[in-house]
């Protein structure tokens, strides 16, 4: 089996890099620029945030169903992500990533064109379906490049830069509205960033897939490879363990403008606080990429994960007093959110260990298993919300506890594994 570098298949860098008249990508514009494309998915979710009132107000809807807007898109999300991957093996990633980002861009137009909330929440899962092509082709891409826990670090340091998007998306969601008066123009601005990725993907990305890992569109190899790629004992249970801790993420997410903002009353002040927690997640990934390749994905994540359980143990007790106040919430969810720095990208690398000749079809599958459950259940742990940061807790601590019992099947019941180096 190939050894993969960074370098890549040469030929096929050289081909595409004469063509921009530039040189050959480097490791660190090509960390940036998976970052970046995963982040206009971010973007798409978090900028809207802070105008979730406004925009109930202006479509009447009612209650929790604002979050509709947010859990609708990461519903179709990971039920799209099925769909780029075999293409991809087939056809190369970059046609399907323009596919991708053209929707993105025109379906960005049209939700700021929207007249009622239905439509609005009709067109975000249609794009929540385009936009799958912007999550689950990164991954893939890496992998075309290099394996083991190089993956890890790799993937950590796209986290980190992705993350910072989600730590200023409300407050850069929020000045839009304040100066332009209107939440329309949040997606007028997801449009505008689409663009800019747009043109720098088609200058500077090189074809990653090699000619010799194309795939056939035939529905029987395709099947076959997705259900390897989610029914292989040493990677399902770190698949499914991932969608249930970002289930509780994203039950995060769906709630934190009414528990934060209302709940807790820090009313404008939600998207500062919000930053803290997103940025907490990317200083832990900064160092999961300076450690991981030493102590290996396995050992960091599964230490990760044990403390994880601690801390939202801790937060179900606070939560259950009855004057829990923000000065408690904020350090222990910022707490986990950094502890999911050290188990997100570690998690994803090592479902994806086994798959490089299948890259794109592994990162579609596992991709929609762990998108639609953590959407799924991010949805029901936001709709529970109550006024208390009781469900919330509870979902964290439930769904830790789960992922250990997933990672424990994969394993055969033995934690802590060593490193493992980069070769296929």
């Amino acid at each position: 089996m190939r050894n993969r570098t960074m370098a890549g298949d040469e030929s096929e860098v050289r081909r595409h890099s004469s063509l921009a008249g530039r040189a050959p990508i480097g490791e660190r514009e090509l960390i940036w620029m998976m970052a970046l494309l995963m982040a206009l998915n971010a973007f798409g979710i978090d900028a809207i945030l802070p105008a979730l009132d406004d925009l109930a107000r202006d479509f009447g809807a009612s209650g929790n169903d604002r979050q509709f807007v947010v859990g609708v898109y990461l519903l179709a999300s990971g039920v799209g992500t099925l769909l780029p991957g075999s293409f991809a093996d087939r056809f190369g990633r970059r046609p399907i990533l323009f596919v991708a980002l053209g929707a993105y861009i025109l379906l960005s137009i049209a939700c700021a064109l929207a007249t009622s909330f239905a439509m609005l929440v009709a067109l975000r899962a249609v794009q929540g379906i385009f936009a799958a092509g912007i999550i689950a082709l990164p991954p893939a891409i890496i992998r075309d490049r290099v394996g083991g826990d190089r993956m890890a670090r790799m993937m950590s340091l796209i986290f980190v830069i992705f993350l910072l998007v989600p730590a200023i998306a409300p407050s850069i969601g929020q000045g839009i509205v304040a100066v332009m008066g209107d939440w329309r123009w949040i997606f007028g601005a997801m449009a505008a960033l689409g663009i800019g990725m747009t043109a720098w993907v088609y200058f500077r990305l090189p074809e990653t897939l090699h000619a010799a890992d194309r795939q056939e569109i035939r529905l029987k190899p395709i099947v076959r490879n997705m259900t390897s790629a989610v029914t292989l004992r040493a990677t399902i249970g770190y698949t499914l363990g991932s969608a249930l801790v970002f289930g509780g993420l994203f039950g995060f997410i769906n709630s934190s403008q009414q528990l934060i903002g209302e709940a807790f009353g820090a009313g404008d002040a939600f998207p500062m606080i919000f930053a803290i927690c997103a940025a907490c997640m990317a200083v832990s990934n900064w160092s999961n990429s300076r450690i991981v390749e030493r102590f290996g994905a396995r050992r960091v994540s599964h230490v990760a994960l044990f403390a994880f359980i601690a801390v939202a143990a801790a937060q179900l007790w606070f939560a259950s007093q009855p004057d829990e106040s923000l000065w408690t919430f904020v350090p222990l969810m910022a707490a986990n959110m950094s502890l999911l720095g050290f188990i997100g990208a570690n998690f994803g690398s090592i479902a994806m260990q086994p798959f490089g000749h299948i890259a794109g079809a592994a990162s579609s599958a596992q991709g929609f298993l762990r998108m639609t459950s953590g959407a799924a259940l991010g949805g029901f742990i936001g709709y529970a919300y109550d006024g208390t940061a009781r469900p919330l807790a509870l979902a964290l601590l439930a769904t830790a506890v789960l992922s250990l019992l997933f990672v424990l099947f994969s394993e055969k019941g033995e934690l802590f594994g060593p490193p493992v180096p980069d070769e296929d």
